[in-house]
């Protein structure tokens, strides 16, 4: 970090720049790794139960000739305005990037209009 000065830049002192982060837990980079800690089990057992209560996917069988696109478990700790760990986060991401244009989904439209244009229309 270089910090800025009327005279310059300059580097800040050394024996100021102590930092430590104390973590409860590492973040993990895998499901297997997740499963291991009882924290990122139950997050991920929350937002299973979230994604299954809102009903965000019914099970059909597959079609033959079709691009199954997969998931992921995504890692995050959240923590309080003052540092202290606020909760374990785990979201379930579908890779959408496996999808092709034509096949696996078609041209999507969401319509958008100006708060402007709509009084617009509404005056005449």
């Amino acid at each position: 970090m270089r910090t800025r000065s009327k005279s310059g830049f300059r580097q800040p002192i050394d024996r100021l720049n102590l930092h430590a982060t104390l973590s409860l837990s590492q973040v993990p980079k895998s499901y297997k790794i997740a499963l291991l800690d009882p924290n990122w089990a139950a997050a991920m057992q929350e937002e299973y139960s979230a994604l299954s209560e809102n009903n965000t996917w019914q099970l059909v069988p597959r079609p033959s000739n079709t691009n199954i696109v997969s998931g992921k478990w995504v890692f995050r700790q959240k923590f309080h305005s003052d540092g202290t760990l606020s909760r374990y986060k785990a979201r379930w991401v579908c890779r959408g990037y496996c999808q092709q244009h034509g096949i696996d989904y078609d041209e999507t439209f969401s319509p958008v209009v100006k708060p402007s244009t709509v009084r617009t229309i509404l005056s005449l």
